[in-house]
């Protein structure tokens, strides 16, 4: 009887090491493939980027080396500038609008209602006139180059190009990254004084305040600076909006879904740099 127990007893302890060693493989080759997905992920991602940057150093190149097409630059001004005009300076006008209703909201309580022109001027010049303006022609210029470089490339024009002895980077993204850069800093400009103009609508002929005194307090304390830091960064965005629909456009596959595809990821990709730059800009300048 002891010897049976004792064999019951060694089996069942058998039986109970096997079971924790094979929850413990389990265990294990859960986490290896879990690091085996992220170390996928991050070598994937690496390569878009590393790929992404050659992109981006040979539309430099060709920014910068004859031949230029004149008039395809100028046909990207005027997709890019002219008809972003109405939409820029919507977004421009009720931001400074409600940046000032809101002010007046706040400062009220402290009695600080003199501030509220410089803060709707410094926060247009400086912040919401670049984002805003940038955000506004990523989701409709970005979009729109992305969609119509992805159709050329998914309809094999742009091997028609190459066939042709053009370079698809000298004619359809050098003209864009070069009108953007140009364009969207003059947009910005614009919205700055559509927007600094909504909250003076506002602040006069809807909160009371005067005129004059209301000019005064605007520009009293508005710097060069202020305007130069918000045309760099709109310089900057243009270059991103640019690049990041070209890029996505230039490399989508799989017929009219990836040229959607390679929509989307152009204005979520372009959004989110501008917010970093934004960031990053505004440190150098006011850090």
């Amino acid at each position: 009887m002891q010897i049976g127990h004792r064999k019951d007893f060694n089996f069942a302890q058998t039986l109970e090491q096997n079971k924790n060693f094979n929850m413990k493989m389990k265990a294990i080759k859960t986490i290896l493939g879990l690091i085996q997905k992220v170390g996928h992920y991050t070598l994937m991602n690496l390569a878009k980027l590393g790929d992404m940057t050659l992109f981006t150093a040979e539309a430099l190149k060709h920014c910068f080396i004859p031949p230029f097409y004149p008039r395809l630059i100028l046909q990207q001004f005027l997709r890019i500038g002219y008809f972003s005009l109405p939409v820029v300076g919507l977004t421009a006008i009720f931001s400074g609008a409600v940046l000032a209703l809101q002010s007046y909201s706040g400062f009220s309580r402290f009695n600080a209602e003199s501030t509220i022109a410089t803060v709707v001027v410094l926060s247009i010049t400086r912040e919401l006139g670049p984002v805003l303006a940038g955000l506004m022609v990523a989701g409709r210029v970005g979009a729109s180059m992305a969609a119509a470089i992805g159709t050329m490339k998914v309809t094999e024009q742009i091997d028609a190009l190459r066939t042709l002895s053009t370079n698809p980077f000298k004619y359809l993204i050098a003209p864009r990254v070069i009108a953007a850069v140009l364009t969207v800093p003059l947009l910005v400009l614009i919205a700055d004084i559509i927007g600094v103009m909504g909250g003076y609508l506002v602040s006069v002929h809807v909160l009371g305040f005067s005129a004059g005194p209301y000019l005064t307090n605007s520009f009293k304390l508005l710097e060069a600076v202020d305007v130069i830091s918000g045309l760099v960064k709109a310089a900057f965005f243009g270059f991103i909006i640019a690049i990041m629909g070209c890029y996505f456009g230039y490399n989508s596959k799989g017929g009219a879904e990836g040229v959607g595809v390679a929509t989307t990821n152009a204005v979520v990709s372009s959004s989110i740099m501008i917010l970093l730059l934004n960031y990053i800009i505004t440190g150098i300048f006011f850090g």
